[in-house]
């Protein structure tokens, strides 16, 4: 005889989600939740993040295969998009398309308060994060970016001016 897995709950309080708090040097902080997963989602990601005023949660980026959009709850911040800057507050909507540069963005918490915000994404992989501020690129296959770490087959992380020719190494 089997058993049918009862599915979690469709619903979560976002007051009720407990934060993991996350740094890295002095301009990244966040604490952040995850939403969809624990409910069932393997083809979306969402998650609540909070974010300290002046503080970024991650470094101004481009995903090659994911679309994101942002949804502020509260708090105020600038959206770095591209070469533009974007003032965002409660009730604004960011859409971050895949793409390169052009799409590259970043939310900067801003105001007296934590930036708070649903951070949505298509949750594709492979996936190449090109970072234009550093030089770097990260590819992550497996498990797409936010994704369960443990899936990944690879991931890794270089400066693009450290890339070799194709046929390198390659026996001729």
């Amino acid at each position: 005889m089997t058993h049918a897995l009862t599915p979690p709950a469709p619903l979560v309080r976002l007051d009720a989600l407990p934060l993991s708090p996350q740094t890295h040097g002095s301009q990244f902080a966040a604490a952040t939740a995850a939403i969809a997963a624990p409910l069932g989602a393997t083809h979306l990601g969402a998650r609540l993040v909070e974010v300290p005023p002046g503080k970024a949660a991650w470094p101004f980026h481009a995903h090659h295969a994911n679309d994101e959009i942002f949804v502020i709850l509260s708090g105020t911040g600038t959206l770095r998009f591209g070469t533009e800057r974007h003032p965002v507050g409660p009730g604004s909507v960011a859409v971050c398309p895949a793409g390169g540069a052009e799409t590259a963005h970043q939310l900067i918490a801003s105001g007296s308060e934590p930036l708070r915000y649903l951070a949505i994404s298509s949750m594709r992989e492979p996936d190449v994060m090109e970072y234009p501020d550093s030089g770097k690129i990260t590819v992550f296959a497996g498990a797409a970016p936010g994704g369960d770490k443990a899936r990944r087959r690879v991931s890794a992380s270089f400066r693009t001016r450290d890339a070799v020719d194709y046929w390198e190494g390659e026996e001729a």
